[in-house]
């Protein structure tokens, strides 16, 4: 049932020990510590990237801080020409290993806001998102999205809809109070982009929609793969907080709704790479292999 999708973590790897979300306090913005940041993250991405292509896991969210503060106007420095060679690099082996790169900035990039500094920063952070997957190269990389609590459809369509390097690669993804995937779709459709549908949101906020209903009209609006992310509730954690791992009874009802479906499937888990290997290889954490 699962035969043709393609797996991935986020931002860190426990195995190798290795992170792209180091980051350093706006007071410390200095060239030399940035560049040491940047540096370190580079060097784990690109650590990370290898040993997906060695393990068969075709996705990789970068961290939002691989260059910290760079949306910043403090920022010190050119970082697109400090580090654009070395990106072009690291993009070069992922795409020879068959991984498809994306970044998801967090929560306070909110484009839809009603408040014009809230709205020029996210903007300023969503165009610094697109630059790093230009250099990466990542033609099928995906920028996520959630339209945030203080949205409204049209206020992020008229925010948005002149972004042309953003739009080329934003996806808008559901989330577990203000957006689900019904109410995202005319906002995708206006702009152009598809939708990402997170299985854990969703169970929160339906929209009257089932699982394989909200994938089936996303799939709609994806002209590449289509994208989606798993995860488990956290026990006794606000409602959409991540898991250590994925529960099996999640991945079934992800593997039934998706059943004919062709997807890409970012496993959105504490315990990143191990999550997601648990759900691929055999052993007391998976129980059975997937395919």
């Amino acid at each position: 049932m699962t035969a043709g999708w393609r797996f991935g973590y986020l931002c860190e790897n426990r195995t190798l020990g290795a992170t792209t979300l180091r980051t350093l306090r706006l007071a410390n913005l200095s060239e030399a510590r940035v560049r040491e940041k940047v540096e370190a993250n580079l060097t784990d991405l690109e650590r990370m990237v290898a040993f997906n292509a060695e393990h068969g896991l075709g996705l990789l969210r970068v961290g939002q801080q691989l260059v910290p503060f760079a949306s910043h106007p403090a920022f010190p420095y050119d970082w697109e020409e400090a580090h654009g060679e070395r990106l072009a690099a690291i993009g070069r082996l992922a795409r020879a290993g068959g991984i498809r790169l994306s970044m998801h900035p967090g929560q306070f990039v909110q484009p839809g806001s009603a408040r014009e500094a809230v709205v020029e920063r996210s903007l300023a952070e969503l165009q610094y998102s697109a630059r790093v997957l230009d250099l990466l190269g990542a033609e099928d990389g995906v920028l996520v999205l959630h339209g945030g609590p203080a949205g409204s459809p049209g206020r992020l369509v008229a925010a948005l809809e002149r972004q042309d390097a953003v739009l080329r690669y934003l996806a808008l993804e559901n989330d577990e109070r203000t957006w689900s995937v019904r109410a995202l779709l005319p906002a995708a459709r206006r702009l152009g982009v598809p939708v990402i549908v997170d299985t854990l949101h969703h169970g929160w906020n339906d929209g009257g929609m089932t699982l394989r209903e909200a994938l089936s009209a996303a799939a709609e609006t994806w002209r590449t793969r289509q994208k989606v992310h798993l995860s488990s509730q956290a026990a006794g954690a606000r409602p959409g907080a991540h898991a250590e791992m994925v529960a099996p009874a999640d991945f079934d009802r992800l593997r039934e709704a998706g059943a004919g479906l062709t997807l890409d499937v970012m496993v959105e888990a504490k315990a990143k790479e191990l999550a997601v290997l648990a759900l691929l290889e055999p052993g007391p954490a998976a129980g059975r292999r997937t395919g």
